[in-house]
């Protein structure tokens, strides 16, 4: 007797996780692009990612900068983003929040490409030594750390520049006058003084920002497929612990970017203020703890859809880019 065994029908058969929905990446589809595509991928990727999250968000931060001041101008003194922007645009013209975003631009483009580049391939590299075969949250942490290197040794001159335009009565014609005034009297030194601030800022903040990110993606999205409304959600709530965690040292920062003549002068520094320790002393003498928190709305309120929009632009390019490579594969998905 011959014992023959039915197929089991489609539609009594168990959902594989694996398979994901018609039209869906699946988990392992999605998250093989970083060890798949080439640095050229990331970086256009990057490099897309970061002018959109800059520019959309410029004003924000032209407000943000102002209110770091340690003693600012009593015209230029303002209570919310949305008092700091409704005054400048009625005092200094609409287009006075936007001073400096050419050449943030330029240097945003260049930098997060290098940044998503290095990232990337750091990310893989290490998480194959921490745990094979699996994404390492440590891994993450270390490859966006090295990362900022890249990233900050192309954005430390630039937002000298952009910041000093930025404040009140800023006395640079365009980014070029700057870059020629502050070459010629303070030196090429001077596009890195705040570098080893901007590296203690930056490492911090990368290391709560991919924290949060990946943890926020475990909680709304543990299967790490494409949505777009958990990359926003998780990377607007990402942007707002690293920044609110980091913003005394973005104060110590921007002092060191504009070397604003009167605060220090208040305190009979003479000359150029350079180095993290001075920085943090000299905050300290001028205004005591509070002034290390100056700024700190503006600073959340830039950060949260800045870094939304960053991870949002990223994550859909490699949605894109990984569904490209499919269908040309001929892979279903």
């Amino acid at each position: 007797m011959e014992l023959r065994v039915e197929p089991v029908p489609a539609a009594l058969k168990m959902p594989d996780k694996s398979e994901g929905r018609e039209g869906e990446l699946t988990e392992e589809e999605y998250e093989s692009l970083p060890a798949s595509a080439s640095p050229a991928t990331h970086m256009t990727a990057g490099a897309v990612a970061g002018v959109l999250e800059h520019a959309v968000m410029f004003p924000v931060d032209s407000v943000k900068t102002r209110m770091q001041s340690l003693q600012p101008d009593p015209k230029a003194r303002y209570q919310s983003v949305y008092q700091g922007l409704s005054r400048i645009i009625r005092t200094e013209g609409i287009m006075r929040p936007m001073r400096g975003i050419g050449i943030t631009m330029a240097g945003a483009g260049p930098a997060h490409a290098l940044y998503f580049a290095g990232y990337e391939k750091l990310k893989w590299k290490l998480s194959n030594i921490i745990h094979p075969g699996s994404n390492s949250h440590i891994a993450n942490g270390i490859a966006g750390s090295i990362a900022t290197l890249l990233h900050d040794a192309v954005m430390n001159p630039v937002e000298v520049v952009k910041q000093r335009m930025q404040m009140y009565n800023s006395p640079y014609k365009g980014a070029w006058d700057c870059i020629q005034t502050v070459r010629r009297t303070e030196g090429v030194a001077a596009f890195y003084r705040s570098y080893t601030t901007q590296l203690t800022m930056n490492i911090p903040f990368q290391a709560m920002h991919f924290i949060s990110y990946e943890f926020m993606q475990e909680q709304l999205n543990p299967r790490r497929q494409y949505q777009p409304h958990t990359h926003i959600i998780s990377g607007a709530v990402a942007g707002a612990v690293a920044a609110a965690v980091t913003t005394p040292l973005d104060v110590c920062k921007t002092l060191l970017n504009t070397q604003e003549n009167v605060a220090l002068t208040s305190i009979n520094i003479s000359g150029h203020l350079s180095g993290m320790a001075n920085a943090f002393r000299t905050v300290y003498q001028i205004g005591g703890v509070p002034a290390f928190f100056k700024g700190m709305q503006a600073r959340i309120i830039y950060q949260m859809p800045s870094t939304a929009i960053s991870w949002s632009v990223y994550e859909f390019f490699k949605y894109f880019l990984t569904k490209r490579k499919n269908e040309k594969s001929g892979t279903s998905i």
